[in-house]
């Protein structure tokens, strides 16, 4: 290609929509009465997370000078937010119990032909599934729970009442002073205080 053959000097290429740079206005500071262009940033505070001000730099120093979030809280609120901002705000739950509700309302939803329009069942797997009557059935506890429970002598369909009940009766037979001061089974009473409180923080008792 020739570069300077005189056709080049015919073609005239003006600017594109998209070159073309369109300056919109300075916003205007926020402050009351204020006419200089608002070119900082605020924090609007709490419960308007995500929204600002627009400030000049005077004023934006004069509003961070004065911002508090906590304005406002008292005592108790104060207590609870701290609480929370050691789990960074987010929610959470006792383990094994979310986890295991949201598998069985999944099942459900599969179970009854409504897992969602996103689920394409072209082979009819999932009411194959639904239809066997051999399908696993689905724990009540997690394993952890499980193991707590069989150190106690128990099955998955003891209840809170039941656990109580069988680790009263293990601790008073296999503790020292209900043996004469024997600690020869002390380490089965070290197994069965483990296993209890394997199975509070569970939310089991």
């Amino acid at each position: 290609m020739n570069f300077n053959s005189r056709l080049f000097d015919r073609i005239r290429i003006g600017p594109s929509e998209a070159e073309e740079v369109v300056e919109e206005p300075a916003r205007r500071c926020d402050h009351a009465g204020c006419t200089k262009a608002g070119e900082f940033r605020a924090p609007m505070g709490r419960g308007k997370e995500g929204k600002f001000f627009q400030f000049c730099l005077d004023h934006v120093k004069a509003y961070n000078a004065t911002y508090n979030y906590f304005a406002g809280m008292n005592d108790e609120a104060l207590a609870a937010y701290a609480k929370q901002e050691e789990i960074g705000h987010r929610p959470t739950w006792k383990l094994g119990v979310n986890s295991r509700a949201a598998r069985m309302a999944q099942r459900g939803r599969v179970a009854s032909g409504a897992a969602g329009p996103e689920v394409e069942d072209g082979f009819n797997i999932f009411g194959a599934r639904a239809g066997q009557q051999t399908a696993k059935q689905e724990p009540r506890v997690g394993i952890v729970a499980h193991k707590a429970l069989e150190t106690l002598g128990l099955d998955d369909t003891a209840d809170r009442a039941a656990i109580k009940a069988r680790y009263k009766e293990l601790v008073k037979r296999f503790h020292p002073d209900a043996n004469g001061g024997d600690r020869s089974r002390e380490g089965t009473l070290q197994e069965i205080l483990k296993a209890y409180q394997t199975l509070k923080s569970t939310g089991a008792v």
